[in-house]
């Protein structure tokens, strides 16, 4: 692996995204690949959810799309975190990309034929949950065997922003395809684009190195954590690793109540359709979130260089909850979306921060399972999220569903750090003593 040291910026170009892992050719490819092929995904993502609600006019089945997919995040995520650590990581992230092609494509042909059964929807997206669950942990897991450890801020920082880029242009797209085409059309047509620019991803992967486990530095000896195999044994030495970092174990936790308490994700269709007229609205909420969130990446060049990570990212999850909040009151659409975007930046803080701590943080030999940990919190707490707040506007309407759980999120985000003050004095130099591979 070349070795790389980034540039110190001066002036404006402090505050500018740090490209400096690009020059890394098998990163680059894994970056180029990845963002493709997220942008394609970001078109499911709008779709099935759009489809849910046409089918049955209720947020509350928009809400179940997140337990479809939290089940096998939850089951799934930890054993692949375990499959990361024990096996070659380019064959697991092979393997999962062909069951995502499956089931993708079962999203296109039901679309096609018009099947119209929101448990088929469940179904599909479970399966892409499962294969997600377990290539999500291991492509993270690869990032510090592709990149100097003094890059991986940077590189995690041009991850986010890359998907977060997707996640903007993708929703807006499939507005624009829904507005164009209607349901009846435009679904087929958002999910096979999304099959077709998922080759770009399976491509930048066959081109990756193999990468077995890293041989323990004590020759002949399993180092000790290490995975014989992805067991039982091994996601509970995971697990148990992790309650013994109050750290990462609370920056876990700080992240789970942001997500399940404040993310609007499942109101965006009924509040597009019942504020402001459906249509392209949609989209733009779908989207607004992520835009904040690739702003607020391509101006990240400070943080890189923070040393009060733990208070940084306190303050982030509470100002996302705040402007979540505040975003559920308005009344205008480019009010609405411009709010969720302040909501998107500070969760790219929040998120780099997270990432960046735990991939120093933790020993190589752990990382597939602390990732599988990670997959589980970053994208099974959102879909939880999705459930919550199906399941109170159901009761009590979505604009109270919405306002509420921004409000309550930041509250508990600032009981918590004031409980577990370990989170607040956490500094960037302050990272464990064990091998890092």
């Amino acid at each position: 692996m070349t070795q790389l040291k980034a540039p110190r910026p001066g002036g404006l170009r402090r505050f500018a995204i740090d490209l400096s892992p690009l020059a890394v050719p098998a990163y680059r490819r894994m970056w180029l690949g990845n963002g493709i092929a997220m942008f394609g995904i970001q078109l499911t993502a709008v779709a099935v959810p759009v489809e849910m609600y046409a089918l049955t006019g209720s947020s509350l089945w928009v809400g179940l799309i997140g337990i479809a997919a939290f089940l096998p995040l939850l089951v799934f995520g930890l054993w692949g975190g375990a499959l990361a650590d024990a096996h070659d990581r380019r064959k697991v992230l092979l393997a999962t990309a062909a069951v995502l092609w499956v089931a993708t494509f079962g999203l296109v042909v039901q679309a096609v034929l018009g099947v119209g059964s929101p448990l088929l929807l469940l179904a599909l997206v479970a399966v892409q949950s499962v294969a997600f669950a377990v290539s999500s942990p291991t492509r993270n897991a690869i990032l510090p065997r592709l990149v100097p450890a003094e890059l991986v801020p940077a590189a995690s920082t041009l991850n986010f922003t890359t998907h977060t880029a997707a996640s903007v242009f993708g929703p807006l797209v499939a507005g624009l395809i829904f507005a164009w085409w209607g349901t009846d059309l435009g679904l087929p047509i958002a999910y096979a684009a999304d099959a077709a620019l998922y080759t770009v991803a399976v491509w930048a992967t066959v081109r990756l190195p193999a990468m077995p486990p890293e041989p323990d530095p004590d020759a002949g000896r399993a180092a000790p954590g290490s995975p014989r195999r992805a067991g039982l044994a091994s996601i509970v030495d995971g697990l148990r690793y992790l309650a013994t970092t109050p750290v990462l174990l609370l920056s876990f936790v700080i992240d789970l109540i942001a997500m399940v308490l404040a993310m609007p994700r499942a109101l965006f269709p009924e509040i597009a359709e019942s504020r402001f007229g459906g249509g392209a609205a949609v989209g733009w909420l779908y989207s607004a979130i992520a835009a904040g969130a690739m702003l607020g990446g391509l101006t990240s060049g400070w943080i890189g260089r923070l040393r009060r990570q733990g208070l940084v990212l306190v303050v982030a999850v509470v100002g996302w909850g705040l402007a979540v909040a505040a975003a559920g009151l308005a009344g205008q659409l480019w009010l609405m979306v411009l709010l969720l975007a302040v909501a998107g930046a500070a969760d790219l803080v929040s998120a780099v921060l997270r990432q960046s701590l735990l991939l120093v943080y933790a020993p190589d030999r752990m990382r597939g399972r602390l990732m599988g940990v990670n997959t589980v919190v970053i994208a099974g707490g959102p879909r939880l999220g999705d459930l919550r707040a199906g399941a109170v506007a159901a009761g009590f309407g979505g604009g109270v569903a919405w306002v509420s759980g921004g409000l309550i999120s930041a509250a508990l985000a600032v009981l918590l750090a004031v409980a577990f003050p370990v989170l607040l004095r956490y500094r960037a130099a302050a990272r464990s003593g064990d091998d890092r591979g």
